[in-house]
């Protein structure tokens, strides 16, 4: 079953040039295809939407900060079983706990600054390339 997802290469993929590496990652997945992709500085308030189930929490305001800080990368990807195994090439949030050959295994420094979203549920992609995409069409 095809699916799209919205993925994110935050502001410290950008500023390490890690662009091509994990594209380059996405690319040559077999099936898997970039449909959208655009680098662009997060503005506040498209930020606050993407993260809205986190307000309240203690790493809210630093994440909302980092993500502004610089340019990040959005892409839409799809292919087949994309949603699940681009939440393995990323790996785990923590980078120590992130198996060699992910994104975060590899190139991981810290928790907070993490590289790479990927979405994790179809409603959650759904979500999110609406916010990222609007004229995107399903």
């Amino acid at each position: 079953m095809s699916q799209r997802t919205l993925v994110l290469l935050k502001p410290d993929a950008v500023s390490r040039g890690l662009i091509g590496e994990i594209v380059g990652r996405v690319e040559r997945k077999a099936g898997w295809r970039i449909t959208a992709l655009e680098l662009r500085t997060l503005e506040r308030a498209t930020l606050e939407t993407h993260y809205a189930e986190h307000v309240g929490r203690p790493f809210y305001e630093p994440l909302i900060e980092f993500m502004a800080s610089g340019p990040s990368v959005a892409m839409v990807v799809e292919g087949e079983r994309v949603i699940e195994g681009l939440r393995t090439l990323a790996g785990p949030t923590d980078p120590i706990a992130a198996a060699p050959g992910s994104v975060r295994g590899d190139f991981g420094t810290v928790v907070r600054e993490n590289l790479i979203h990927a979405s994790d549920s179809e409603e959650s992609a759904e979500r999110e390339m609406k916010i990222f995409f609007p004229d995107l069409s399903s």
